[in-house]
């Protein structure tokens, strides 16, 4: 899934990152968008959580985002972008290919495994854009026993 636009600023990577989410909630999943773009801010893939629709729990946004990419020479100089703070499963995505950089748009509603991703060299920065603070705190909220099981918990 290649994209030529390129991508310059934060905001606008995680402008396609919202939109994965948005597509996940209509339908009919966990909001959860994630993308994967190049050094150089063109777009090499995206996708969002498919766990309910696709009945995968292994398919959470950052992994779609990862597949639609396909493969790499190296992800060393590459930046993960996701509306939520990745967890550990993501997380360990991450680290595993040597991903440079992640940019996460909530971390309120979630904190996943990114202070270990800063400790083993992982540049991580940080949104916490409004809208997506509601629109997870919201669907958690309406939907706390599909969170729990996405996020591991009882």
């Amino acid at each position: 899934m290649s994209d030529e636009t390129l991508y310059v600023t934060d905001e606008e990577k995680l402008a396609v990152a919202v939109g994965e989410a948005l597509k996940g909630l209509a339908e009919g999943g966990i909001p959860i968008g994630a993308a994967l773009f190049a050094e150089d801010g063109r777009l090499l893939g995206s996708g969002h959580n498919q766990r309910v629709q696709g009945d995968n729990p292994a398919l959470h946004g950052e992994t779609a985002a990862f597949l639609a990419a396909g493969r790499q020479k190296s992800y060393r100089k590459t930046t993960m972008v996701t509306t939520l703070s990745p967890c550990w499963y993501c997380s360990g995505l991450v680290r595993q290919f040597g991903i440079g950089r992640v940019v996460v748009g909530d971390t309120v509603n979630f904190f996943g495994g990114q202070d270990w991703l800063v400790e083993n060299g992982t540049e991580v920065t940080t949104i916490n854009d409004p809208e997506l603070i509601k629109i997870m705190g919201d669907f958690i909220v309406a939907n706390p026993v599909l969170w729990n099981e996405d996020i591991g918990e009882e």
